[in-house]
């Protein structure tokens, strides 16, 4: 047999022995799984991270950081750990076992831990992803999700965790390896996608499946993607919708449940050999690979051909061929998609091509998206989920020192946003919440933390069923409002307002004495006086008070929510 149609090894135990493990798991201590672990598991547990038995025990986690190797050689580029909080890591002992559930409570798998450790976050940042810098979502998640102790050990499979959408659609590699060998497809090129598909995909698609003379799998990842993506639902409906422009014969589509880590040149080795995996044998690669977008500084995590230099440096190892991604135009002249390094007569034609903030920008205001460049059927499908600016639901968020204004402000701008009419407005309000959502927490960075992040949760509902909410908690971590900001923007836009009053001013108002009291001791970890308060670097709209009054700053934020395409223009 093809030894990419041969089964690969999973984790899991038979039917019989997975009901006595259940029961035997009741008295193991638990860990509930956060979604990227439950994702991790899933593709541990259904074999398509072989040659992985189990998360990372901490020789391997070590040499695959410096090497892109485990410890016994076998190529891997990717940290697969389990990482915990300190509470938690306290009670386990390396030969200890213990049960891992989903977030629900329902167990999944049991874990052997023969490794505990508090690994080297920044040292993970830079090896992996190529810098410690927060800017990359997977290294922001590294310091500011992630628990601050790792675990390690082989994996014992119970069942695989339940998906209710799409479950025709939903393969493990020994499925799409079985597929392959009833349809008689001995080469299989696959397409990796976070994105809707666009006719300069399907043309590239095509291409890639003519050039290689194999079958097509198109196999998007429906797990985590990039904070701000179209949501998988979305993208699903619209991968269905154009899925019988493709030749049936030839064709099929599965959905991966993959956590993305965004990290660009690795990551294209690791979705290679995922792949292989699942029993194919050529692999596109896109410029900028899994890249994550710009850095700090802004500029571009990685180079456009770093992911391809890398696989193709592997390919022979990997046992998969890359087809490169070619960057798909629109000759208007030909009434047909080209690879831009073929056309000839460039200054002949006339070239057209739409980027993805483009894009973003039509949908956003309703404008038009030419048949050229979609398949209407795909328009309509994001139509649907992402209406014209001025018709979804947002945020906004003010943030500043206790005594700025912000409530004051919020209270101005919602009066304002109620007499324009059109949407529901909620106010959110810092001490409003703290008496009726949070009365439990008390001032320490984690309760505060806390309960910003359930006003995040309160407004990005509000958001997504197309509300107006108005947020003023003095939120003085940008972590946190990071955090907040990427729960809410991938239903509806975030708007940071700073309300930049002077700590001075502040004390100087002190309405409610609280300053009096935190310069006396009587309050401890109070902001700006015994706890920092981080600036936000870059607001959507920062306000000074201490010349204006609060109807002017209430309209400037009016004015900023109409500049936005948030609010039709008065």
């Amino acid at each position: 047999m093809a030894q990419n149609l041969a089964p690969v090894p999973e984790l899991y135990v038979s039917y019989d022995s997975a009901q006595k493990l259940k029961v035997e798991a009741g008295d193991l201590l638990s860990h509930d799984l956060t979604p990227r672990q439950i994702c991790d598991l899933e593709l541990l547990m259904n074999g398509g991270f072989n040659p992985l038995k189990g998360f990372l025990g901490e020789e391997d986690y070590d040499s695959v950081v410096e090497t892109m190797r485990l410890a016994d050689g076998s190529l891997w580029p990717m940290p697969i750990t389990l990482d915990v909080g300190q509470t938690f890591a306290d009670q386990v002992e390396p030969g200890q076992d213990i049960a891992l559930r989903d977030q629900e409570g329902v167990i999944l798998a049991t874990m052997t831990v023969t490794d505990k450790w508090v690994p080297n976050k920044a040292r993970e940042a830079e090896k992996v992803f190529g810098a410690d810098d927060s800017a990359h979502p997977a290294v922001n998640y590294l310091h500011n999700t992630a628990g601050p102790v790792y675990l390690g050990g082989p994996v014992t499979g119970i069942q695989q965790p339940v998906h209710y959408d799409f479950k025709a659609r939903r393969d493990t590699p020994n499925e799409l390896r079985a597929t392959f060998r009833k349809l008689g497809w001995r080469k299989v090129v696959a397409f990796q996608t976070r994105n809707p598909l666009h006719r300069a995909h399907q043309e590239l698609t095509f291409r890639a499946a003519r050039e290689s003379q194999a079958n097509l799998l198109i196999h998007p990842i429906v797990g985590m993607t990039k904070p701000g993506d179209v949501d998988h639902f979305t993208r699903v409906r619209c991968y269905e919708a154009v899925l019988d422009k493709y030749p049936g014969s030839t064709t099929t589509m599965s959905l991966l449940n993959l956590a993305m880590r965004m990290a660009g040149p690795r990551e294209a080795v690791w979705h290679g050999l995922i792949r292989k995996n699942h029993g194919v044998t050529h692999f596109i690669v896109g410029r900028d690979h899994a890249g994550p977008g710009k850095n700090s500084q802004g500029e571009d995590f990685y180079g456009p051909y770093d992911a391809q230099e890398l696989f193709k440096q592997h390919e022979a190892e990997m046992g998969i061929e890359m087809v490169p991604f070619k960057h798909m135009v629109y000759v208007q002249e030909r009434a047909q998609y080209e690879p831009m390094d073929e056309i000839e007569d460039k200054d002949e034609v006339t070239i057209l091509n739409i980027s993805g903030t483009e894009l973003r920008r039509r949908l956003q205001e309703g404008l038009e998206i030419p048949e050229w460049f979609s398949f209407p059927e795909v328009v309509t499908e994001l139509r649907k989920t992402r209406p014209p600016r001025a018709n979804q639901g947002f945020t906004v968020f003010f943030t500043g020192f206790s005594g700025s204004g912000k409530s004051t402000i919020a209270n101005a701008l919602m009066v304002k946003l109620m007499e324009a009419g059109g949407r529901p407005v909620t106010l959110l309000d810092g001490d409003v919440v703290r008496k009726n959502l949070s009365s439990e927490l008390g001032f320490s960075k984690e309760h505060r933390d806390l309960n910003i992040r359930r006003i995040g949760f309160v407004a990005s509902e509000i958001t997504k069923n197309g509300g107006i909410a108005i947020c003023a908690p003095i939120a003085p971590y940008a972590t946190t409002r990071r955090a907040v900001r990427e729960d809410i923007e991938s239903h509806g836009a975030f708007v940071e307002v700073h309300i930049a009053t002077s700590l001075e001013e502040c004390e100087r108002r002190d309405r409610k004495g609280l300053y009096k009291m935190a310069r006396e001791g009587k309050i401890k970890e109070f902001t700006g006086i015994s706890d920092p308060y981080d600036v936000p670097e870059n607001p959507e709209l920062r306000i000074e008070t201490e010349s204006s009054d609060v109807d002017h700053c209430a309209h400037q934020v009016i004015l900023k929510l109409e500049q936005m395409g948030l609010l039709a223009g008065s």
